[in-house]
């Protein structure tokens, strides 16, 4: 295994992208040198032409498990400032991720906390095994969220159920999470990569445009006025039809067989 903190790979012939936070020795947690890795890890996968579904997981025993608070710890006068060199990657890293075409799916092992918890409430799908646990964290430290978690969380679980999970701090086990709307599919241990790997093929092979289209318009909908979002999935279904993989759609639709995308 790389000794580098954060793994990006492409595999071209399925269009998949996994991005792996390598930091087992810590749970994954988040340093500033990590933070830049995976920004470039991002930047790397959301530009590269033929990307059509991008997986985020972390090595060993956790997906992560928030920031690295010993970062903090060690001169408080400037914890301040790390976090701002943290947030400062961490940021364009996660508009990247949310302004792709390619949907994002989360493989949850272990621990998701603090921003790894904000990181998996990102993604558009979440498979976790069957002992993974998800926990806000950021009460344990007197700090409020960050990593979009207080946009996401409300948006996946509603306001009371956000509330209660931001201000209590109680950690949700799969079920729980599953329950809640946050993770989408629970699995033995031993089957998460196949189980991710199958939901990631499928999601690949889909009309990629079209499924970004679906997270824009999704990401907008409760900041828009009805008649508004009207319009805008207007505008949205318009520019589909100027897509490949539209006239494929409609195409095998009339001739009774299976649509071939090609996400163009």
């Amino acid at each position: 295994m790389s000794d580098d903190p954060v793994l990006a790979e492409i595999d071209a012939s399925t269009g998949i992208a996994s991005i792996t936070i390598n930091r087992p020795k810590v749970l994954n947690a988040l340093d500033v040198p990590t933070a830049r890795a995976f920004l470039q890890a991002v930047r790397k996968v959301t530009t590269t032409k033929g990307v059509r579904c991008i997986v985020l997981s972390g090595t060993g025993r956790a997906f992560v498990a928030g920031g690295d608070v010993a970062a903090f710890g060690k001169d408080p006068e400037r914890a301040a400032e790390v976090v701002n060199d943290l947030l400062d990657a961490l940021h364009p890293a996660l508009t990247a991720l949310r302004e792709s075409p390619a949907p994002v799916i989360a493989a949850v092992r272990g621990v998701a906390a603090g921003a790894g918890f904000s990181l998996v409430l990102c993604a558009d799908l979440v498979v976790a095994e069957a002992g993974a646990r998800f926990v806000v964290a950021y009460d344990r430290i007197g700090a409020s969220p960050d990593c979009g978690g207080t946009w996401a969380l409300p948006r996946k679980v509603g306001r009371a159920k956000a509330m209660e999970l931001l201000l209590l701090g109680e950690a949700l086990n799969a079920e729980e999470a599953q329950a809640a709307g946050i993770v989408n599919k629970v699995v033995p241990a031993e089957e998460l990569d196949a189980e991710t790997l199958a939901l990631a093929t499928r999601v690949a092979s889909g009309p990629t445009q079209a499924q970004g289209a679906v997270r824009a318009l999704v990401d907008g909908a409760l900041d828009r006025p009805f008649a508004a979002h009207l319009e805008a999935e207007r505008a949205s279904f318009i520019r589909m039809t100027g897509t490949r993989d539209f006239r494929e759609g409609v195409s095998a639709f009339l001739e009774k067989r299976q649509p071939q995308f090609r996400g163009e």
